[in-house]
C-alpha cells in the first residue's frame, strides 16, 4: 500500500465557493413524487447548487482563493505553488492551473499544474503539494479543487442527474516543521468503467452519435457524451475497499479511532457514507454530512463538507481529522492531519 508520511506541511485556510442557484430534488419530476421523496430519503440529498452555462470550475476557484488570500494577508508574491484538481477543467488546453495563476495575479515564480482527479482528488492534490512543498524550497502553496459536474448529467438519467452539485475550493497550505500529514493511498483501474463518460477524448472522439439519448432503464437515459454510473458497481468498491485503507492508516499512525476528531468522507450519498461508517462503528457525532445542501460535490465534497458542518471546530482549536476520497478511477485514499485554529471563511455564493 502507498502508505507515506510528509512532514513539515500544514493547512493553514480552507474556502470554497458555490454557484447562487439551487435545485431542489423535489422539482425532479422526471420521476414520481413517491420517488422523489426515496430518492432523497436514501441519498440524502435534498438540494444541490448548479451552475450556470459558461460558469466554471476555474471561477468558483478563483472567487474562492481570492477570499481565503485576503484573510489569511499574504502577498500574492509569497505564493510559490498552485495546484488545480478537476475534471472538469475551463478548456481541453491549456491547463487550467496556467490561467489560474494569471487570472490571481501570482508570480510567474509561481509552479502551476493541474491534476485530472475526482472523488478522491482532493486527498491526492493535498499528497502532491504536501510532497512539493516538505523540503521547505517552497514556503505557500494554493490547492484549488472542485468540478462543474452538473453539466456532464442528462436530466433524464434518475441515477446521475440528483446526485451532483457544483463547487470550487481552494486550500492554502505553508512550510512548518512541527507539522505532518500522513496518506494511505490506492488505486484500481480495472474499474474505470464504473464511473465514466465515453466520448469526448482522445479514446472516442466527439461525433454525431455522441449526442443521441439511449435508454438503458427505466428512468435512466443518457447519451455518450453524458456521465455514466454503475450504481451497484461503487457501492460495492465503496463497501469493499474504503474501511481496510482507513484502518491501515490508523494502524500505520498508531492511532486509536477515539483520538481522531472527525472524520470527513467523500459526499457520494448517504446509502454508501452510513454503510462505510457503520463497518467502521463510528459515532455519527464524528462524521459530519453536507450533502443534503450541497449533494455530490465530486473533488470539493471533503473541504466543502469541512466549511460547511466543522467551520467552528477547525477555526477555533486543535483537532485531529482524517479524511477520505474514493470514487472515479477506481481511485481511492485516506489522510490523517491536524487542523489547529485555521482560516475557515464562510461558503460564497455566486451569480
Amino acid at each position: 500500500m502507498a502508505v507515506l508520511e510528509i512532514s513539515n506541511v500544514g493547512v493553514s485556510g480552507i474556502s470554497g465557493a458555490v454557484p447562487k442557484r439551487v435545485y431542489n430534488n423535489l422539482d425532479y419530476d422526471w420521476i414520481s413524487e413517491k420517488d422523489r421523496k426515496m430518492l432523497i430519503k436514501t441519498t440524502g440529498i435534498m438540494t444541490r447548487h448548479i451552475a450556470p452555462l459558461g460558469m466554471t470550475t476555474g471561477d468558483l476557484c478563483t472567487v474562492a482563493t481570492e477570499k481565503l488570500i485576503k484573510e489569511l494577508q499574504w502577498d500574492k508574491d509569497s505564493v510559490d505553488l498552485l495546484v488545480f484538481v478537476s475534471q472538469s477543467r475551463d478548456y481541453m488546453l491549456p491547463a487550467t492551473a496556467c490561467i489560474l495563476q494569471d487570472k490571481l495575479g501570482l508570480s510567474k515564480n509561481c509552479l502551476s499544474f493541474d491534476v485530472n482527479m475526482g472523488c478522491s482528488g482532493y486527498v491526492y492534490g493535498l499528497s502532491i503539494i504536501s510532497g512539493l512543498m516538505s523540503s521547505g524550497s517552497l514556503k505557500r502553496g494554493l490547492l484549488l479543487v472542485g468540478d462543474i459536474s452538473t453539466i456532464s448529467t442528462s436530466y433524464k438519467d434518475k441515477s446521475a442527474f440528483p446526485i451532483f452539485g457544483d463547487g470550487g475550493t481552494c486550500t492554502a497550505l505553508e512550510y512548518k516543521k512541527d507539522e505532518k500529514l500522513v496518506f494511505n493511498l490506492q488505486t484500481d483501474g480495472s474499474g474505470h468503467e464504473a464511473i465514466i463518460i465515453r466520448d469526448g477524448g482522445f479514446r472516442n472522439y466527439l461525433n454525431k452519435s455522441s449526442f443521441d439519448a439511449v435508454k438503458y432503464e427505466e428512468g435512466i437515459e443518457r447519451s455518450r457524451s453524458q456521465l455514466e454510473l454503475n450504481g451497484l458497481e461503487i457501492f460495492n468498491f465503496s463497501l469493499t475497499e474504503v474501511k481496510p485503507n482507513i484502518l491501515k492508516l490508523l494502524e500505520k499512525t498508531e492511532t486509536a479511532i477515539e483520538d481522531v476528531s472527525y472524520f470527513v468522507f467523500h459526499q457520494a450519498n448517504r446509502l454508501i457514507n452510513e454503510s462505510i461508517r457503520k463497518k467502521l462503528k463510528l459515532p455519527e457525532e464524528k462524521v459530519p454530512y453536507s450533502l443534503g445542501k450541497y449533494g455530490n460535490t465530486s473533488s470539493a465534497s471533503i473541504p466543502i463538507t469541512i466549511l460547511s458542518e466543522l467551520r467552528d471546530k477547525v477555526t477555533q482549536g486543535k483537532n485531529t481529522v482524517l479524511l477520505s476520497g474514493f470514487g472515479v478511477g477506481l481511485s481511492w485514499g485516506s489522510v490523517l492531519l491536524n487542523m489547529d485554529n485555521i482560516v475557515c471563511p464562510e461558503i460564497i455564493e455566486i451569480e
